[in-house]
């Protein structure tokens, strides 16, 4: 049974989503600031992280980006009460996966948490473009043999860019095939995630694969 650990001080929201969770077959963990957070992961290893960006005095970005620098790459969710350009570079700087944006909906939250929970691919495909590799097997991505640590959406995202190389993607397209249907945030999110992306996979000084296609989308392609 995944376990998923959620750090939130409100504890009558707390208590709502530990029924949602149960009621869907997974182990909630529920902590109420980040000092109680941090007891019950080195304790339990939970398989997914939803934390409160605001903990009081704490910050649940502080949280994220502690738990990165430790080596620790298990997937975080950032629950978030306003969406700006600001607030997804907040998260997208501490190392979080996603966000989900108050209020709480039940079908939308464990939609993201079974997003975040489904089982690894078993097989070995790899897709490549030029001397970028997308293993699919372990979700991990590496240029010239240096390996790439992708969050989530990030890998979902390249994963589509690579799945159709050399044509152009419309934005809709994008927040559809990655983001999803449902999808409630502003649409500039791609932008946010296009700019961490590429310095990811620029961090060497390799030449430039996605390409903006001005008023339309991206492209990955040779410059």
């Amino acid at each position: 049974m995944p376990s998923i650990l959620v750090i939130e001080p409100d504890r009558s929201l707390a208590e709502y989503v530990s029924l949602d969770l149960k009621e869907s077959g997974f182990k909630p963990l529920f902590a109420y600031d980040g000092q109680m957070g941090w007891q019950l992961w080195s304790e339990a290893r939970p398989d997914l992280i939803v934390v409160e960006r605001m903990l009081g005095q704490e910050s649940g970005l502080q949280f994220c980006s502690e738990l990165r620098k430790s080596g620790n790459y298990v997937p975080v969710v950032m629950l978030m009460a306003r969406d700006t350009l600001e607030d997804r570079v907040a998260c997208l700087e501490a190392g979080a996966d996603d966000y989900f944006l108050k209020p709480y909906r039940t079908n939308d939250f464990l939609d993201m948490v079974r997003l975040y929970l489904q089982s690894e691919p078993t097989n070995t495909e790899k897709l490549q473009f030029g001397d970028l590799v997308l293993e699919l097997s372990i979700r991990r991505a590496s240029r010239q043999g240096r390996a790439i640590s992708l969050t989530m959406k990030e890998y979902e995202l390249l994963k589509y860019l690579m799945e159709s190389p050399r044509q152009i993607l419309s934005r809709e397209q994008i927040l559809e095939n990655v983001w999803g249907s449902n999808f409630m945030g502003e649409s500039n999110v791609i932008e946010v995630y296009i700019r961490y992306l590429r310095l990811k996979l620029e961090q060497n000084g390799e030449k430039r694969l996605i390409q903006t296609v001005r008023g339309v989308g991206y492209v990955l392609r040779e410059p």
